[in-house]
């Protein structure tokens, strides 16, 4: 098992290595092999795709150490951590943010958010009826992991200017109003 972790952080490391000096979409695989010192039929044995070794990069990376924040509810530093942890390898994320498509960086964090959103609401709804048939355990790992996404997108789009402590502010301000109580907040313009 030792053997295969590391064989995957090397090409994991190889592959946020080259992203940061060419685009990821004209990255090769032998690239990333050469690179890391391992044979091309060895990235296929981890790996389908280099979009899917960035997802295990963003999931173990990224996601892993937050993992434990949003299983015991600490979901504000759960969100402190993710910013945290990319603003560590803000390069990095910085060119992986630009990939569009079907390989998007966009959809590859929703995908390795709603994992972590199911696994919650499985845990938390356990012997629960939800008030409407509509919000099954799917739907609603859907819906905030796309609410998540498109927190970190904007973050990232404004170029991660703002702290990781002050976005864990902003969440969970945000995440305990509703959208009326948020307009009513707002401070009037004075023109």
């Amino acid at each position: 098992m030792g053997n295969r972790t590391n064989t995957k952080e090397r090409l994991a490391e190889s592959f946020k290595k080259l992203a940061k000096r060419q685009s990821i979409e004209k990255m090769t695989i032998r690239e990333i092999t050469d690179d890391a010192g391992v044979l091309r039929s060895t990235f296929y044995r981890h790996f389908q795709d280099k979009y899917q070794l960035l997802e295990h990069i963003y999931r173990t990376e990224v996601l892993g150490p937050a993992a434990p924040l949003i299983e015991n509810e600490m979901l504000t530093e759960a969100v402190v951590l993710i910013f945290i942890r990319m603003l560590q390898d803000r390069e990095f994320y910085g060119r992986v943010y630009r990939l569009e498509g079907q390989n998007s960086f966009e959809s590859i964090v929703t995908a390795c958010l709603k994992q972590i959103m199911l696994t919650f609401i499985r845990t938390h709804s356990e012997n629960r009826i939800a008030r409407h048939e509509l919000m099954s355990t799917e739907m609603l790992a859907d819906y905030y992991s796309k609410l998540w996404t498109a927190f970190i997108l904007s973050w990232m789009e404004d170029g991660m200017k703002t702290s990781p402590r002050e976005m864990g502010e902003i969440f969970e301000y945000l995440t305990g109003r509703s959208l009326i109580q948020i307009l009513r907040e707002m401070e009037v313009r004075v023109e």
